[in-house]
């Protein structure tokens, strides 16, 4: 049997814990005294809107990493997850939207195998004869094996266009596993979304989709790369911060990554639906308040949706580009060294 591919973080950058660790963590979970009794509100739905919109650009929040968006003609999800349960935890919120009531979808984003953004029921349920899935490299062989046929992988930086949507694939700091068996065998990202270039007057904002990451060198390269509008970054799962550095950022450097991707509005995702680390939904949103005031961010930057609400994104205007009129650069340059 040939050796399966093992992959890998930017800087080899290892997420592995040793059981020593896991049993640490454990110990002192059971001696934290949480509350819980925050629950993120749901809002109703926006149906008809969503079944009828083909124009505008939306997205609607289902929850933890859930998002249906509605960009340029098409209806995608991301790492599609209606599960009541993960594993022995309860889901603590019903989903933003019921999954049979959602519109037709054309694309699946993935960011990796984890159960928590891959939950192969609800999949099944959004597929389609039309519905496109991408993965990352090395679980598309798993997906066709499950009965998907239009699958997709895709490599970090690489680019697929779908309608008028082009897609590219972004690194995170992150593993994967499903099994004991298949540690790190395929790949985990993010995804940047861009309208195909055109010479309309109005241009939908780029979206990028962070999925699931601890906090690395790779968000400034994603914004030097993407002019990036709108950013869906994760702000949970990151207490004990010993255990969970290397895989999850903190509300803290969930805002340094907004920073650095150079985004012009943040929306945090990742957390209170599952109980996957020791952290409450109302201990991250504080400490992101917190943090976003220290930093001097406007309010308007950070937006934090309900459960099943619906944001209306603008379309944007580019700003013209001016050209000078003959001889004004070699003017310029000459007023520049009489100045000096």
């Amino acid at each position: 049997m040939p050796r399966r591919t093992r992959y890998n973080n930017i800087d080899n950058v290892s997420t592995d814990k040793t059981l020593k660790q896991i049993r640490q963590w454990r110990e002192e979970r059971r001696r934290k005294k949480k509350d819980y009794s925050y629950v993120i509100p749901n809002q109703p739905p926006q149906l008809d809107y969503l079944h009828q919109n083909r124009v505008e650009t939306t997205m609607t929040w289902i929850g933890h990493s859930t998002f249906l968006i509605q960009y340029q003609g098409l209806n995608l999800v991301t790492d599609p997850v209606w599960a009541m349960r993960m594993g022995f935890q309860r889901r603590l919120c019903e989903p933003g939207v019921p999954i049979d009531k959602l519109p037709r979808i054309d694309v699946i984003l993935i960011s990796h195998s984890h159960y928590d953004h891959m939950h192969m029921a609800s999949i099944r349920r959004l597929y389609g004869s039309d519905t496109m899935i991408l993965v990352p490299v090395g679980l598309g062989r798993k997906m066709r094996r499950k009965g998907f046929q239009r699958v997709q992988e895709m490599s970090w930086w690489e680019k697929v266009r779908i309608g008028e949507v082009d897609i590219s694939f972004v690194p995170t700091q992150h593993w994967t596993r499903r099994t004991p068996f298949d540690t790190n065998t395929s790949h985990w990202g993010g995804y940047v979304l861009e309208p195909v270039q055109s010479k309309a007057e109005e241009k939908p904002p780029v979206i990028y989709f962070a999925g699931d990451s601890g906090y690395f060198r790779g968000f400034a390269e994603i914004g030097s790369r993407y002019e990036i509008d709108v950013a869906l970054l994760p702000i949970g799962a990151y207490e004990p911060e010993w255990f969970m550095t290397s895989q999850h950022t903190t509300p803290e450097e969930a805002l340094q990554a907004f920073v650095d991707v150079r985004g012009k509005l943040m929306i945090p995702m990742h957390y209170g639906t599952f109980r996957l680390a020791d952290d409450t939904a109302k201990e991250a949103l504080d400490r992101l308040e917190a943090d976003r005031k220290r930093r001097d961010i406007s309010e308007d930057k950070v937006r934090l949706l309900h459960h099943g609400e619906t944001l209306r994104l603008p379309h944007l205007t580019p700003k013209p580009t001016v050209t000078p009129p003959p001889g004004a650069t070699e003017r310029i340059a000459q007023l520049s060294g009489r100045i000096k």
